[in-house]
C-alpha cells in the first residue's frame, strides 16, 4: 500500500506496450514537455479546448495546474482520472476518462492526446482500449462516449476501431468558430461483443470508492 490516502495513485493500466498511471510531479513536466514538441500542425486544432494555444509561461502553468485540478476536485460523484501514458517508461501522452454520477449513470467519456513521434502506431488505440476496459470491465460501465471533429479522423477512426456507434452531432468552438462534431457511443453489449487484447487492471480494489463504487457493489 504505496499511497493509503489517495490509493489511485496506485492504480495501473498495462497493455502490450504501455503503462497507463497518474503522473508523479517530474512526469506531469515530461508530458508537459512532449505537448510543447507537437501534437498536432499549428493550423489544426482536435481539441474541444484550444490549449495548445496558449503562450509560455502560460502554457506550461496552466498544463501542471490542470492536473492538480483533477486532482483536487475529485469526489465520487464527479471524476476526471488524468492518466499518463508510458513507453517503455518514457511519457507519451495522457489518456483521459471521466464521469459525473457514474453510481447513477454508468456512463463515462474519454479524451486524449499523444506526442506526435508516437502517432500512427496503434498507439491510441491501445491507450483507450486501456481506460475501456477499466470501465466496463473494473468499474462497470454500461457506456462510453466520445466525440470527434470531422476533420480528425484518426480519432474517429481508433472509436470506429474498438466498436462504437455513431451517435449524432454535436457543435464546439475550440478557437472562437463553431464546428460540428461527431459524436460516438459503445454500450457494454458491444463492448463484450468483440475480442480484446488482454488488459492487466492494478490496485483498482481499494480505488473504488473514489469512483463511486463498482457493478457489484
Amino acid at each position: 500500500m504505496a499511497h493509503p490516502l489517495w490509493p489511485i495513485y496506485d492504480l495501473r493500466l498495462r497493455t502490450e506496450r504501455l503503462e497507463l498511471r497518474l503522473p508523479n510531479e517530474d512526469e506531469i513536466v515530461g508530458l508537459c514537455t512532449v505537448a510543447q514538441a507537437g501534437i498536432h500542425p499549428p493550423d489544426e486544432m482536435p481539441f474541444g479546448f484550444a490549449w495548445m494555444d496558449k503562450p509560455s509561461p502560460r502554457f506550461e502553468r496552466e498544463y501542471i495546474q490542470h492536473h492538480w485540478k483533477a486532482r483536487a476536485d475529485w469526489t465520487p460523484v464527479a471524476w476526471n482520472l488524468e492518466l499518463g501514458v508510458f513507453l517503455d517508461g518514457q511519457p507519451i501522452g495522457c489518456q483521459e476518462l471521466f464521469a459525473r454520477d457514474f453510481a447513477l449513470m454508468r456512463r463515462v467519456g474519454t479524451g486524449s492526446w499523444l506526442g506526435a513521434p508516437h502517432q500512427r502506431r496503434g498507439l491510441g488505440k491501445e491507450m483507450r482500449t486501456a481506460v475501456l476496459a477499466l470501465a466496463f470491465d473494473g468499474l462497470g460501465a454500461e457506456v462510453a462516449e466520445t466525440e470527434a471533429f470531422f476533420d480528425n479522423p484518426a480519432s474517429a477512426g481508433v472509436s470506429r476501431a474498438l466498436g462504437y456507434e455513431p451517435n449524432g452531432l454535436g457543435r464546439i468552438a475550440p478557437r472562437g468558430v463553431a464546428r460540428d462534431t461527431q459524436r460516438f457511443r459503445m454500450t457494454r453489449k458491444g463492448w463484450s461483443g468483440r475480442p480484446r487484447p488482454p488488459v492487466v487492471i492494478e490496485g483498482l480494489e481499494r480505488c473504488l470508492e473514489l469512483f463511486g463504487g463498482s457493478e457489484t457493489d
